[in-house]
């Protein structure tokens, strides 16, 4: 399943808007019903304030619906493996579990996968402010 999760990160990151770092990035969040949204980074020229690829796709999950994420995908047109920044590991972690895959690709496809308990081994939960 993860190959089709890649091609719709690759489609997403076509539509990136980086016209100042010229690092286009798309992610693909894959729900356990099998729908996926995805997204492109943004960027406006007063830095910091553009978002990620992986905001992007959560914003369009959560308008789509939401669900348990059971796979995301990551790709940069220039860097192979690109793993999510720090920020977007914890939003990611808000809508998944530490067992959720995570893909990380370059341009061939998969080049490997981890979890999201390993890329973010100590993420704020928001269950405990319950």
């Amino acid at each position: 399943m993860s190959h089709d999760l890649f091609e719709a990160a690759k489609a997403a990151m076509a539509k990136a808007y980086a016209p100042y770092s010229k690092f286009p990035v798309g992610a693909a969040l894959r729900t356990e019903d099998g729908r996926v949204f995805t997204g492109a980074n943004i960027e406006v020229a007063s830095y910091p304030e553009g978002w990620c690829a992986e905001t992007t796709a959560l914003g369009h999950y959560i308008m789509g619906g939401g669900g348990k994420i059971v796979e995301i995908a990551v790709l940069a047109e220039r860097m192979a493996k690109c793993s999510p920044c720090g920020g977007c590991r914890q939003r990611l972690a808000e809508f998944c579990r530490p067992g959720t895959k995570l893909y990380l690709c370059d341009n061939a496809g998969v080049a490997e996968t981890v979890t999201m308990g390993e890329m973010l081994p100590y993420g704020f939960r928001g269950d405990i402010l319950k």
